[in-house]
């Protein structure tokens, strides 16, 4: 029987999520499975991020099928995005994968009792490999615009500019200190289907004098910098990013265009 480990983000697993079911706070997409997948855990349940443009927020769990792994999603309304310890707690699972059905998970059922369920899973074939670097290049002229496909991507040399995220806008187990690892010129997020007061990273970024925004779930998938770029419409603004012209609605590409001019 496996034992339930609890974590706020897939990016800060260590050997002792091995061979466990985990329950993140991450989003279901395929990047934060391939997280979970390549430091070895035998089940995840994550968060379904508001399902969102092409279902994104879930596109993990049938990746993670393909290697005979259970895997399932907390509905984003049920329980905090970026907080392992809310999820196993209050969430209920939205939506599952073949092999979590098998262990006997259902829709509706709490998190806490899909996780024991899930104690009994088979060991996976493989490891779901990353799907790419996920570092772009959005823009070259200065300042440069950097496309990251998860905070955990971010790079010294990224202090001082304009920063994409795929990755959702709530600090992981309300911490501050993860808002971001750099100061960026300016820096954007997925919504993921998430309400204003849970883009905990916004404010904390504001308090930094970083312009920060969300994009809302259903204009690009979350997990990839390129689509919020090529189709991410503003959701939510901070403060400095008010003040630079952001407004609700607005594309993503725009508003950086016309808040960073070249």
């Amino acid at each position: 029987m496996h034992a339930i480990l609890t974590a706020d983000s897939v990016t800060e697993l260590g050997p002792e999520a091995r061979g466990t079911v985990l329950v993140a706070g991450s989003h279901g997409g395929r990047l934060a499975a391939s997280y979970a997948s390549r430091a070895g855990v035998y089940a995840v349940i994550l968060n379904d991020a508001g399902i969102g443009k092409d279902e994104a927020g879930i596109s993990g769990l049938g990746a993670l099928e393909a290697l005979g792994m259970a895997a399932a999603a907390a509905s984003h309304a049920t329980a905090r995005i970026g907080d392992g310890a809310d999820t196993l707690a209050r969430g209920v699972v939205s939506r599952f994968n073949a092999v979590a059905a098998a262990c006997g998970v259902v829709a509706g059922m709490p998190v806490r009792d899909a996780a024991v369920r899930m104690t009994h899973a088979p060991k996976p074939l493989g490891e779901l490999a990353s799907p790419g670097e996920g570092r772009r290049q959005l823009r070259s002229a200065a300042p440069e615009i950097w496309g990251l496909d998860s905070v955990g991507l971010a790079r010294p040399e990224d202090a001082g500019r304009v920063l994409v995220f795929g990755s959702h806008g709530a600090l992981h187990g309300r911490r501050a200190a993860s808002a971001i690892p750099v100061d960026a010129l300016a820096a954007a997020f997925h919504d993921a289907g998430a309400l204003g007061a849970d883009l905990t990273r916004l404010p904390v970024l504001a308090t930094r004098g970083i312009p920060a925004i969300a994009v809302g779930a259903a204009s690009a998938r979350i997990g990839e910098a390129r689509s919020m770029w090529d189709s991410g419409v503003l959701s939510h603004v901070n403060a400095p990013a008010t003040a630079l012209g952001a407004r609700i609605g607005q594309p993503l590409a725009e508003f950086f265009g016309r808040a960073f001019p070249v």
